[in-house]
């Protein structure tokens, strides 16, 4: 993996618990909607949407089974942020909504959030 890897859920998801509803991160909303923002930016990316159910096969290759929350920025091989929160077999990760963003300016040159 030569980039930072973008793991986020695809919306309109069902979740068993909640039957005849209809649902989205709004965590992977918020990332979605700063990527179309700046869609030169993005292009740095491999950005991959998910279906919401467990196993997430294409997180758990990466970064283990019990790193599969998402959103999800799998650092490219090789590199560390002082923003990941965790990493597994060497790879590191940042499983934070305001981490990622932290990252994607740090590391990619989007904006920062407005405080």
């Amino acid at each position: 993996m030569t980039r930072d890897h973008l793991f986020l859920l695809r919306p309109g998801f069902e979740d068993p618990a909640f039957p005849d509803q209809r649902f989205y991160c709004w965590h992977c909303a918020l990332i979605e909607r700063v990527l179309a923002s700046f869609p030169q930016l993005a292009e740095q990316l491999e950005v991959e949407r998910i279906a919401w159910p467990r196993p997430r096969l294409p997180v758990i290759a990466l970064v283990g089974e019990e790193n599969q929350s998402l959103p999800l920025l799998v650092l490219a091989e090789g590199t560390t942020s002082p923003h990941q929160t965790g990493s597994h077999h060497g790879r590191a990760f940042i499983a934070d909504k305001d981490a990622i963003l932290a990252a994607l300016s740090e590391r990619h040159g989007f904006p920062d959030p407005h405080p």
